[in-house]
């Protein structure tokens, strides 16, 4: 493990590397593991041989020799190769840029009344019929994307970077993978994805919550704090719950409530108060997302001076 010195210089190098390069364009190592997730699941994913056992090899299979692999290059390295090989990892495993180029591609149309462009854009984040959304629900869909994804992208990956390192970011950045490519509850994936998507709600439990806390303190913070009370536990995911009602009342704005999906209209609770969702809306997320992160790096750095001091 890095000092806690270290830690905090390798969270900021890997900000200033996503800050200046965001995601790599080819050869991101997560669009490799992807791939090798897919050869998995269709090898243990036969037709009427799905059970959680093999759900359970699969990730297994998938995410440990990965994760030993990473860790273990990082103890064969020196202490300043150590920083390098963390700093290069927690950028690969940080979508802070991504996050804001996808929310920003869907604001800058809808703002301007190009509806149709809004809705090409907000395809590419959200699994909704984009097609049927008006602008509201364009701006709606962009808004919980930031939100969540800003939980789930930026927060979650800072938070097991700094409890367990290089492994910690590795491990989680893949649970997240898998429960993204196997965590639906259709007959193909009931059983087979449950322990990915178990795994992955645990993982991100207390970062979800922390990620709430973040949002409270840097928004609307009596309504963000009332929201996250009264109206987490009424939707349907134990962490996006939390994240998206303290965000939406940190906003001031009125998410959730119908939106239309490949199976149909799906009713889901209003979050939030005040205001429908817009295009200011879905920027505002944004910068609520990139100010939390500054927020966890200014304290993340003074706890390390303060260790310094201390010594």
């Amino acid at each position: 493990m890095l000092s806690l010195t270290a830690t905090a210089l390798a969270c900021v190098i890997a900000l200033v590397l996503d800050r200046l390069l965001g995601e790599p364009r080819r050869w991101h190592p997560l669009v490799g593991f992807g791939w090798l997730a897919g050869r998995l699941e269709a090898r243990l994913n036969r037709p009427g041989s799905a059970s959680v056992w093999r759900g359970l090899v699969a990730v297994l299979l998938a995410v440990v020799p990965l994760t030993a692999a990473a860790t273990l290059l990082f103890v064969l390295l020196p202490p300043s190769g150590q920083l390098v090989w963390a700093s290069v990892v927690l950028w690969l495993a940080l979508s802070l840029r991504g996050l804001t180029e996808h929310g920003e591609a869907v604001a800058i149309p809808l703002a301007a009344g190009e509806l149709a462009q809004a809705r090409c854009q907000v395809g590419r984040i959200v699994s909704r019929q984009a097609e049927a959304l008006d602008d509201r629900g364009v701006a709606a869909a962009a808004t919980e994307s930031m939100l969540e994804n800003g939980a789930d992208a930026v927060f979650a990956s800072l938070f097991w970077f700094l409890v367990a390192g290089v492994p910690g970011v590795v491990a989680h950045r893949l649970v997240n993978t898998l429960d993204a490519m196997w965590g639906y509850r259709n007959n193909r994936f009931l059983y087979f994805g449950r322990v990915a998507a178990r795994l992955d709600d645990a993982m991100n439990w207390l970062p979800a919550r922390l990620t709430a806390l973040t949002y409270t303190l840097l928004g609307q913070s009596a309504t963000a704090w009332r929201c996250w009370r009264t109206q987490a536990a009424s939707w349907d995911s134990p962490n996006a719950g939390p994240v998206m009602a303290a965000g939406a009342g940190a906003l001031a704005v009125t998410l959730g409530g119908p939106a239309p999906y490949a199976t149909g209209i799906k009713s889901r609770p209003v979050l939030g108060t005040g205001g429908p969702p817009s295009a200011a809306s879905i920027t505002a997320a944004i910068a609520l997302v990139r100010w939390g992160t500054w927020l966890w790096l200014a304290a993340l750095v003074l706890l390390a001076a303060m260790a310094e001091f201390m010594q």
